[in-house]
């Protein structure tokens, strides 16, 4: 029985690598195989089913681009905390808002409580943060608005619309069309 899973299994990741990745550049083939085409449970997989990597970009293909950002210069910031400009604490960013386009627009701050109880959700626009000194996880992010704005501000509460506060007001709304 442990055998029979463990070929359903090769199986399955066969055919999810031949259904995702079409049919290879350079094949002489007629048509490659389909997950459709596969052999039955408990049969061998052939050898022309399983993907094809190239060990060297193709010729006239670029590789991937490599780059390296030193540690003080970039850092991620879930988790991190916000701070006003008079140093009050203003919560930790929980999640980043982004648009269709991969734009960043704001940040999910849990604000208030204490370790957890009675905080909630806010959203802040993006433009509102500033980040000094990202290798210091202690004073690098600071929030352009006032405790008692974020206090005020509503919650968040996922697949709503949300009301994002920003320190310029000069936030517009999304409009996309359906």
């Amino acid at each position: 029985m442990g055998i029979t899973r463990h070929a359903e299994a090769i199986a399955m990741i066969v055919a999810a690598t031949v259904f995702f990745s079409g049919p290879s550049q350079g094949d002489d083939a007629a048509s490659p195989p389909t997950p459709w085409d596969l052999p039955a449970k408990g049969d061998a997989v052939p050898p022309e089913v399983l993907p094809k990597l190239p060990a060297v970009p193709a010729p006239g293909e670029a590789p991937p681009s490599v780059s390296v950002i030193d540690a003080v210069e970039a850092r991620g910031i879930l988790g991190r905390d916000v701070r006003s400009p008079a140093e009050e604490n203003m919560g930790r960013i929980v999640d980043v808002i982004v648009d269709r386009r991969g734009s960043t627009r704001a940040a999910v701050i849990d604000f208030g409580g204490f370790l957890g109880v009675g905080s909630r959700k806010i959203v802040v626009d993006w433009s509102a943060l500033h980040f000094w000194n990202v290798a210091n996880k202690g004073k690098s992010i600071t929030l352009e608005l006032t405790r008692d704005q974020v206090k005020a501000a509503p919650e968040y509460k996922e697949d709503k619309p949300m009301i994002v506060l920003g320190a310029s007001g000069s936030l517009a709304p999304l409009r996309f069309v359906p």
